[in-house]
């Protein structure tokens, strides 16, 4: 029986099945899969198991979770898909005789107001009806920040609108670390866990720290939902994508990314990633 971890090639994928590896699992027992195998060829070469599973095509998933005994659903990107790919591969774990699906749902899900909330929600719905479950209710990822530090200290400002809204923000290793403490203990089915860091910030704290630590003044920019949509189209980002990420702002600006739960430093046994942390490695 094994450990089957969705999206292995994308970027929480890839982290979960490195924890899972430094927490001891032999690779004989992880299996990695993709859309793309070629992608990860590097987990074929150290011994985890490659397949794989396109939740597009039902008829890639029974090879690809046959076997498995924890499932770690990755939620995919494409939001108008997103249910119906996330019904496919449940269906095909239950098929497979799965004992628990750890799925990566987004913070507050039952409660959130994003455009992003309906399609986990319906995911955990449908889930929770089907199988021993676990719901990783992930929060901000801080790289979705420091992965702007060359744009932000090229313009001298960070963007958003977010207002004085909290954020509960960690790594994706951070959230990695918490799927494979999930995946390789018991204790867990039926629980969501409101994942998030341990330490709060709103985006004038954050652009204080980004300014500490280079040494170079950085303010915060807080505009209108729209006008910051805007600003994301103009900077290459498509439409689409601008009006999702402008609207998790607006929730954000009503601290629907923050979270004092502790869930996620209980379960990975340590403090999460500080923001000022994240940001001096983003700078190395």
């Amino acid at each position: 029986m094994s450990i089957v971890v969705t999206a292995a090639s994308g970027n929480l994928g890839r982290l979960t099945v490195e924890a899972l590896l430094s927490r001891g699992v032999p690779a004989s027992e992880i299996v990695a899969t993709s859309r793309d195998i070629s992608r990860i060829k590097d987990f074929a070469d150290r011994g985890v198991e490659v397949r794989r599973a396109d939740f597009a095509e039902s008829d890639s998933l029974p090879a690809a979770f046959e076997g498995v005994d924890k499932l770690l659903l990755i939620s995919t990107t494409t939001p108008s898909e997103r249910v119906a790919n996330h019904r496919r591969a449940i269906d095909a774990a239950v098929v497979a005789g799965a004992s628990l699906v750890a799925f990566t749902s987004m913070l507050h899900a039952d409660t959130s107001t994003t455009s992003l909330s309906p399609t986990h929600r319906a995911t955990e719905e449908y889930l929770r009806e089907r199988l021993p479950s676990v719901m990783l209710r992930n929060g901000w990822y801080l790289e979705n920040y420091t992965d702007q530090l060359p744009q932000v200290l090229q313009g001298g400002a960070l963007v958003g609108a977010v207002g004085q809204g909290r954020i509960s923000a960690a790594t994706r290793a951070d959230y990695a670390d918490a799927a494979a403490v999930v995946l390789t203990t018991e204790g867990h089915d039926g629980k969501a866990y409101e994942l998030g860091g341990d330490e709060a910030f709103t985006l004038t704290q954050l652009a204080a720290a980004i300014s500490a630590a280079t040494g170079k003044r950085i303010g915060y920019t807080d505009l209108p939902v729209d006008e910051f949509a805007q600003v994301l189209v103009d900077a290459g980002v498509p439409a689409e994508l601008a009006q999702v990420l402008a609207d998790a702002d607006r929730a954000m600006s009503h601290d629907e990314m923050f979270t004092d739960s502790g869930d996620l430093r209980r379960l990975i046994g340590r403090p999460t990633t500080t923001p000022a942390e994240a940001i001096a490695a983003a700078l190395r």
